[in-house]
């Protein structure tokens, strides 16, 4: 396979950022595609070429497949590089790169579809002896079924959507009396979400704690583990904060869990870096609970703790090389920290809070890393997903990497939109979070709005309060319709619009 020249990103914001510096770095042109409101973005500023392919709407830009190999075909783009969310578990726009001579930075078509629906993913687990929830390994055929198959495993039981992730199509059902209404519900969601209303069930676990290995993979037969990550602090399903390694694991059960990890990726012949999610209950029992094909969001603790840049491997693999390094030289130090910093207010259930970004400081110093899709003067939308940024901590230790990520939110400046700082400072200050002893149900059973408040210094009332006001005084301007000019590293608008790119 012929070395890349020339990567599309096929994606927005600080992934596609992301990408691109590590292109750079490689000596790899790139090509940035965008949506209108994305004109100026970072991502956009960055690449060597940029493509508008569409309006706000992503079904109409970024999700778009003729739209994005047209672009890769014009602008001689040799690969494609799909980041995460969007197209980049999409088996059929794998395929279709394939087909039209592009490399896919990513695993092939059959390994994206087999681990995409999560009945299909059950059943190869079971072969592969990597242990999962008991519950249906094939989806339901009618309520009557499923009513048996949570008898026979016992409440609390979840109801899960076969073919999606990010908790929609999921139910908890507690009992017997709230099954049917739970079924009808999780299928309706997940009709509404993935068009697919498959689901299946599985035993609830107590104290569940949500622990994932990266992996990765080439062409050559190689399958490595790149160590563990913690996600257990989530909101609606979706992680908030994250730690590499997961304090809880032993050596012995790291490895265990490790090898099952390498077996689930073999088992599909995967290639490239993907995760594997695992369930581990009170006892320390784990089970399999997906398989994410492709970079995550929270890839920078991995890349943190062992020193290795993901992308670049994706790339190299991309390039049929074989991975310059050997499990053996994998090694583990230290303790990272990540915070999904998101415009939302965690004091309303967590709910967008949108506006434009008049204030945008972000911390720095030691150990510090902050991954920003966004800068200050643009507007946060609801076109998109409302994270501003990836701020991460290093440190010798767990403590020394949370000390370090306080210090850091509190040098971390947001103005126009409320965000989830208030809430990241809380968890990382709860004594059930500083102990290590946490688990998925952390945000309803420690979290509330009352709490939050009684923790908030006055310094930081006067933030919530200024970026309420200012949010208020900019309602106005956001109604229009019309893109502000916005001067970007010194680089004023009429700079970019007169800039050598393809449009």
């Amino acid at each position: 396979m012929p070395e890349i020249n020339k990567i599309l990103v096929a994606n927005r914001g600080e992934i596609a950022l992301r990408v691109i510096r590590t292109c750079k770095e490689m000596g790899k042109k790139t090509v940035a595609v965008y949506s209108t409101p994305d004109a100026d973005a970072p991502h956009v500023l960055q690449a060597d070429e940029s493509v508008h392919i569409g309006p706000a709407a992503s079904s109409e830009s970024y999700l778009v497949i003729d739209k994005i190999i047209k672009v890769a075909k014009e602008t001689g783009a040799d690969a494609i590089h799909p980041g995460y969310g969007f197209l980049s578990e999409n088996g059929d726009f794998s395929e279709r790169c394939e087909e039209e001579g592009i490399i896919f930075i990513g695993p092939k078509a059959k390994a994206i579809r087999l681990m995409g629906d999560k009945t299909a993913a059950r059943e190869i687990m079971g072969k592969a002896n990597v242990p999962f929830p008991p519950g249906t390994k094939k989806e339901l055929k009618d309520v009557e079924e499923a009513e048996k198959v949570a008898d026979d495993i016992g409440y609390p039981v979840l109801v899960k959507a076969a073919a999606g992730g990010g908790g929609k199509g999921m139910r908890i059902v507690e009992n017997k009396d709230e099954f049917r209404s739970g079924i009808k519900a999780a299928k309706s969601e997940a009709r509404n979400a993935f068009g697919d209303d498959r689901v299946y069930i599985e035993k609830y676990l107590v104290e569940p704690r949500h622990v994932e290995f990266q992996i990765m993979a080439d062409e050559h037969g190689n399958t490595l583990h790149i160590f563990d990550r913690e996600c257990s602090i989530q909101r609606r399903h979706q992680k908030v904060i994250e730690e590499a390694p997961c304090s809880i694991l032993t050596d012995e059960l790291r490895q265990e869990m490790a090898e099952a990890a390498i077996a689930a990726a073999e088992a599909v012949d995967y290639i490239g870096a993907g995760t594997i999610e695992f369930l581990v209950d009170a006892e320390r029992n784990f089970y399999f609970l997906e398989m994410n094909t492709r970079l995550q969001v929270e890839h920078p603790v991995t890349e943190l703790i062992t020193g290795l840049d993901l992308v670049e491997l994706q790339i190299l693999v991309a390039e049929g090389k074989e991975l310059p390094i050997s499990q053996d030289d994998v090694q583990m130090n230290g303790h990272a920290v990540e915070c999904r910093i998101y415009a939302e207010d965690p004091r309303d259930n967590f709910l967008p809070s949108t506006g434009t970004l008049t204030k945008h400081r972000i911390p720095s110093g030691n150990g510090i890393r902050v991954d920003s899709g966004v800068e200050e003067g643009q507007a946060v939308t609801i076109n998109y997903d409302p994270m501003i940024s990836k701020l991460c901590t290093y440190g010798n230790d767990r403590g020394h990497a949370i000390k370090r990520m306080l210090r850091a939110l509190d040098e971390y400046e947001i103005a126009g939109c409320r965000t989830t700082i208030p809430f990241c400072k809380y968890v990382l200050k709860h004594e059930s979070f500083t102990s290590g002893n946490y688990d998925t149900h952390f945000v309803p059973d420690h979290f509330s709005k009352e709490k939050i408040d009684a923790e908030m210094t006055n310094d930081e009332k006067v933030k919530a309060l200024a970026a309420a006001l200012l949010k208020m005084e900019d309602s106005g301007e956001e109604n229009s319709q019309k893109p502000k000019a916005r001067a970007t590293n010194g680089r004023s608008s009429d700079w970019w619009k007169n800039r050598n790119k393809k449009h």
